[in-house]
């Protein structure tokens, strides 16, 4: 694609970047063909090469952004899909992710979303306030009829039947390896996952620990800056960012990590990119260092021993988050380990397609997450698994929300086929003998 940035333009590290990525479009059309809003509406501009067009006008016109670029942008998942599919090695990430810092500068939004996108922005990142708005939901939910806004509505749903109480295992502090130890790793415990799902962070540790790892959760380290970095509010998820940065090269200088791991994939996808996000600043070299060693958790479950387990009489639906699939080009260690384990694995049709969680996409944008929830509880059923595996816990919100199947993290199933105890979504939902 031919672009006609000015020398002054692409003296902006921003600007520059997404340069080289539109030129290196060649407006194929093969992302249409897995992306998922274009499925779902079959508008070209709800497509990455559609945005792409919106976003190189917008940027090299230096134009304030309209509201129907606004809107054809903010339908994006970010599932990254295309950049799977494209054969050009686009990096609509890195494309799209300026967009919207772009937008997030130069565009007026209605009150309302401003509203939204603020409380979600003060909300969502910090696990105590959202425990406390989770709470303030779930006494309102009998109300919910009266809320005109389908976006109100969303986060009513969003709040979960139960709250998990606190666990202690989320302070910081250092789990000792059993046995030789043979990896010292640090936990990013997240911020969403601590107020929603307890069980998983638990089951990590117990999980590492078993296999030979010290597990340390760093002071300091809290949300991984995703959720406001894709509302291109760079500034709060940078300094978010920063302080994770700052807390694990502590511990690199300390007593040293071999991997700082991630059991939240939307949360690693933005890690991983650290390098990329401070690339022009002062913590560049910081930044690199720990995007260098952050792993998925299944990324380093592969590198230690886990025991081979007999078959645990179970057929799991392995649903593949895009940010494990896509983002970070994760595809087969999860069912690899939990087959293992000794479980049945099966996968969905189309399961390179989003569930339509995205991070806040399911409260900003409803109806199209709505849409894409019920097709892939559909194809994930028609397996007729005894229950569904994810790795990011938006997607298993989004798909638990549907479903009477339970819905647990491949940690947990991993962790109970190792000695741990029974995941407790299994326990309310199938009646399985204990491995």
């Amino acid at each position: 694609m031919q672009t006609t940035f000015t020398d002054e333009q692409l003296a902006d590290p921003g600007t520059a970047r997404a340069n080289e990525i539109l030129r290196a479009c060649v407006h194929c059309g093969f992302c249409t063909a897995t992306c998922p809003t274009y499925q779902v509406l079959g508008d070209e501009l709800d497509s990455p090469r559609g945005r792409i067009y919106l976003i190189k006008d917008m940027l090299e016109n230096e134009r304030v952004p309209d509201e129907k670029t606004v809107r054809h942008i903010d339908r994006c998942l970010s599932c990254l899909a295309c950049m799977t599919t494209c054969p050009s090695g686009v990096h609509y990430m890195h494309l799209v992710d300026h967009a919207r810092d772009y937008i997030e500068q130069h565009y007026n939004r209605p009150f309302s979303d401003r509203a939204l996108r603020w409380l979600l922005a003060r909300i969502l990142p910090y696990p105590g306030r959202f425990r406390l708005a989770l709470l303030g939901a779930k006494l309102a939910k009998p109300f919910k009829g009266f809320l005109p806004d389908a976006r109100l509505r969303a986060m009513l749903d969003m709040a979960p039947a139960t709250i998990p109480p606190v666990s202690r295992n989320d302070t910081p502090q250092s789990f000792p390896a059993q046995g030789a130890r043979k990896m010292r790793v640090a936990l990013m415990t997240g911020c969403a996952q601590r107020a929603l799902n307890t069980d998983i962070n638990d089951a990590t540790i117990r999980l590492l620990t078993r296999l030979g790892c010290e597990v340390v959760v760093a002071r300091g380290a809290g949300c991984c800056g995703a959720l406001t970095h894709h509302m291109g509010k760079t500034q709060e998820s940078h300094a978010t960012a920063e302080k994770n940065i700052r807390a694990w090269t502590r511990e690199m200088a300390g007593a040293g990590l071999d991997a700082i791991v991630i059991n939240t994939s939307g949360c690693g996808t933005t890690v991983k990119d650290y390098g990329h996000m401070f690339r022009t600043g002062p913590l560049a070299q910081q930044a690199a260092q720990v995007s260098a060693i952050a792993m998925d958790v299944s990324e380093v479950l592969t590198r230690l021993d886990l025991p081979e387990g007999a078959d645990q009489g179970l057929t799991v639906a392995y649903h593949a988050a895009c940010s494990l699939q896509h983002g970070q080009k994760i595809k087969t260690h999860p069912k690899t380990l939990l087959k293992r384990a000794g479980f049945k694995v099966v996968e969905p049709a189309d399961s390179h397609l989003c569930c339509g969680s995205a991070g806040t996409y399911n409260l900003m944008q409803p109806e199209i997450s709505g849409q894409l929830k019920e097709r892939k509880i559909r194809t994930l059923e028609a397996k007729a698994p005894d229950l569904i595996a994810a790795g990011n816990i938006g997607c298993m919100m989004q798909i638990g929300s549907g479903t009477a199947l339970p819905v647990v993290h491949t940690v947990e199933l991993l962790d109970w086929a190792t000695g741990g105890p029974q995941p407790p979504a299994l326990a309310l939902g199938v009646a399985a003998q204990t491995p």
